[in-house]
């Protein structure tokens, strides 16, 4: 058969068809789309690729991590890795076994390191409020031969001492102001607000200031490892800023101490060095776990008490504890003591700070003694987390204070300096108090000391007595408006002084026994309140003093302290911290006291109202392909809503399909939708179009990216439920499937569930 002459093919006729060119045309893009996916994506989660659970991106900032996925994605890898037979197979596989504990030592060592460089400088910066070295200027006094005062007049010591204490809490305070950032609230003004009604309008997201290097950064680093992600709070110029301002913060003798500094600097050295390991790097649910251990360490040389820190980083910090990290806690907390005693920051070549021994034992009748100080420090505990709050809430809404943190500063060192000088007892640095409180005045040493000379008085001595109270007054005072303060600072140190005051007053009246005992027990009492720390905090007294003998005494205390505290309020000072913080933290004890102390609810009342869900909700057509204009206007409704971590649900005939989350859902639009056309519509199920087809259509892929295993509760499961699969699995969303017919109804996230919980506090 003759073909038509126009039919002919001839030297303009086109080497390719118009189909095989839309073809190649297509298959070029899918593979720069493919190379910008490789880009962004890390290699342990490629290894996922066409697993149901789905691919993800790196953690966006303000955003909870998915402790399930990071468990699966952490599975693909070790198989990956530990699955060669191979000579070079095997020694990656100890490699990778090994990287845990290597770390661990690398941080313990920095941190160490780091904790002598804070010590020396601190002990020397804090001598210049009363003199110099005349052959050394960086002696301190202790080690200083020929020590020169700045005056030996009352009056111009005590004004160079407040000049001085003014520079240093400025120089500090100025110091935290290069780590400001701001951060998006926990919740912004939309839906999520629980008062009575719900706003279901698009909201502005709400934004606060903070200053990464200010405070202890206890309660961030709580929220940190409970899966929240705050960018920036533990990089190296936070370190250097902590470290350096924690110097002088502390010298200005203000009440503060440095204890919590030292716990962020050994988390921020432990995520430096995680960055260094692709398995901890690349993985936030194993990042944590290094974090945790890390923590440890901070404790250990803040106190020479490497056993306490690994249990304070248990029952304080920690909200996933399992027994490896618990193994890796104690080598860097090992190695992080071996280090600190090795360098020897306090020229006596043992890590007991303060060292006693008092040579006498306790009688029974002295245990109501105990309990009568375990009483006052469960009072105090109380009161000084109400006070403070309600401090912080009061005196720091202030416009000028808000502006102006050093001004704020300037005012409490101030303040301090002015309240503190004229008082013997509580004049020198916080650990210098404690030191002085706890000696026993039939040791060696006793003889010199202030405390003792007067305690040995035959007069009755009282006006040592009224500096005792005016000391443990000013310092309660002092403790309530210093905390939160935008400086470095921790409240252990303060803590422990007024109940070593306290007990050294409650001393005087017992004679049978040395005062200092008394001293010893009420400073952990009143720590015990403040912080509701039991068996770390046992442990840390008997390390820091090196009185085994007493630990049934501090147990005492300790146990009563808690009691009286928790009957006046169930949060310790670091859980209200984390509420004027307002990150997303979810602790699964009080979440649970809290929904079992109000009338039973259900998981329905979490479900965001119809609105929200309309938006939020993408009906996938049987071919499981939808236009891109449809994400693009849910996406921006999720953007306008300002949560960070919210995402789309599929559904198909109302049944649940699968999540999508928002940040997912953005790249996959606005990076791997620049490839493609406008018109290209998006595939979120099933599988890739098939390019042998005659007329291939231009899909851009993310259905690699949707979780197709995303766990579901009823709507009319008791709120419980829904509480224990978020504090115990780490999730960040839970779907709500109807009652009888499963349905999907609702869609929870981590930041809906914590508002509801705040609001039921109030």
């Amino acid at each position: 058969m003759a073909v038509p002459q126009d039919h002919q093919n001839n030297e303009h006729t086109p080497l390719l068809s118009i189909s095989s060119d839309r073809r190649l045309n297509i298959w070029q893009r899918d593979e720069e789309a493919s190379s910008i996916l490789e880009s962004h994506v890390t290699k342990d989660e490629l290894l996922m690729s066409g697993n149901p659970v789905g691919e993800r991106l790196p953690y966006n900032n303000y955003t909870t991590i998915d402790w399930l996925h990071d468990l699966i994605k952490d599975s693909y890898r070790r198989r990956n890795v530990h699955s060669g037979r191979s000579v070079r197979d095997g020694i990656r596989s100890l490699l990778d076994s090994c990287s845990g504990w290597i770390a661990v030592v690398i941080i313990g060592a920095i941190t160490a390191c780091v904790a002598f460089l804070v010590d020396v400088a601190e002990a020397t910066v804090s001598d210049w409020k009363f003199g110099y070295c005349s052959y050394n200027p960086v002696a301190t006094r202790e080690a200083c031969a020929r020590w020169v005062p700045w005056s030996t007049g009352y009056i111009p010591a005590f004004a160079i001492y407040v000049a001085w204490a003014m520079l240093f809490g400025i120089v500090s305070a100025s110091a935290a102001m290069l780590t400001r950032s701001s951060l998006p609230a926990a919740v912004g003004n939309g839906d999520i607000k629980f008062n009575g009604y719900e706003s279901v309008q698009a909201a502005t997201p709400q934004t606060k200031t903070m200053y990464m290097a200010a405070g202890s950064g206890i309660p961030e680093i709580k929220t940190i490892l409970s899966g929240f992600v705050i960018p920036h709070f533990l990089d190296f110029k936070v370190l250097v800023v902590k470290g350096f301002g924690a110097v002088f913060a502390v010298a200005t003798g203000m009440c503060l101490g440095k204890e919590g500094p030292f716990v962020h600097i050994s988390t921020c050295a432990g995520y430096l060095v995680a960055m260094w390991f692709p398995k901890y790097r690349d993985n936030g649910r194993k990042l944590r776990e290094l974090l945790s251990a890390a923590c440890a360490s901070g404790l250990s040389v803040a106190f020479g008490a490497p056993i306490g820190g690994v249990l304070f980083s248990y029952e304080e910090i920690s909200t996933y504890f399992p027994r490896k990290v618990l193994w890796r806690a104690f080598l860097c907390s090992l190695v992080a003591a071996m280090v600190l005693k090795e360098l020897n920051p306090t020229g006596t070549g043992k890590l007991v700070l303060f060292e006693t021994n008092y040579g006498t034992s306790y009688e029974p009748q002295h245990y109501l003694i105990f309990i009568l100080l375990g009483i006052v420090g469960g009072l105090f505990g109380g009161i000084f987390c109400r006070a403070n709050y309600a401090w912080s809430k009061w005196f720091r809404g202030f416009n000028i204070i808000k502006k102006h943190p050093v001004f704020e500063v300037a005012l409490v060192v101030l303040v301090t300096a002015l309240l503190q000088y004229p008082n013997p007892v509580i004049r020198e640095p916080g650990d210098v108090v404690i030191k002085n409180l706890l000696i026993d005045c039939r040791g060696a040493h006793g003889y010199s000391s202030w405390v003792c000379k007067n305690e040995q008085r035959d007069d009755g001595a009282w006006d040592y007595k009224a500096w005792l109270a005016y000391g443990l007054v000013v310092k309660l005072v002092l403790t309530t408006i210093t905390f939160g303060c935008k400086v470095p600072s921790g409240i252990i140190i303060p803590s422990l002084d007024a109940g070593a005051l306290f007990g050294r007053l409650v001393g005087q009246m017992v004679t049978t026994i040395s005062p200092g005992i008394f001293a010893m027990v009420g400073a952990a009492a009143f720590l015990a309140g403040v912080s509701r720390m039991t068996i770390s905090l046992c442990v840390i007294m008997f390390e820091l003093t090196g009185e085994l003998e007493y630990i049934v005494p501090h147990m005492i205390a300790i146990l009563v302290a808690k009691w009286v505290a928790d009957l006046m309020s169930q949060e310790s000072v670091y859980d209200l911290a984390q509420t004027i913080l307002a990150h997303p933290f979810l602790d699964l004890d009080h979440s649970m006291q809290l929904v079992q102390a109000h009338p039973s609810a259900l998981v329905e009342e979490l479900i965001p109202p119809l609105q929200t869900m309309q938006e939020i909700i993408v009906e996938v057509p049987t071919n499981n392909v939808v236009d891109q204009s449809l994400l693009e206007k849910k996406l921006q409704l999720l953007e306008r809503r300002g949560l960070m971590d919210a995402g789309l649900v599929l559904v198909q005939g109302g049944m649940l399909q699968g999540y999508l989350a928002e940040g997912e859902l953005q790249f996959g639009l606005r990076e791997i939708g620049k490839v493609y056309g406008e018109n290209a519509r998006v595939r979120l199920l099933g599988t890739a179009p098939n390019l042998d087809e005659d007329d291939p259509a231009e899909e851009i892929d993310l259905a690699g990216f949707v979780d197709r295993t995303p766990l579901s509760l009823s709507a009319k499961a008791p709120i419980e439920y829904a509480v224990s699969m978020f504090g115990s699995l780490g999730l960040r969303y839970l779907c709500v499937t109807e009652e009888g017919t499963g349905k999907l109804i609702g869609v929870i996230i981590k930041k809906r569930l914590v508002n509801y919980l705040d609001g039921l506090k109030h």
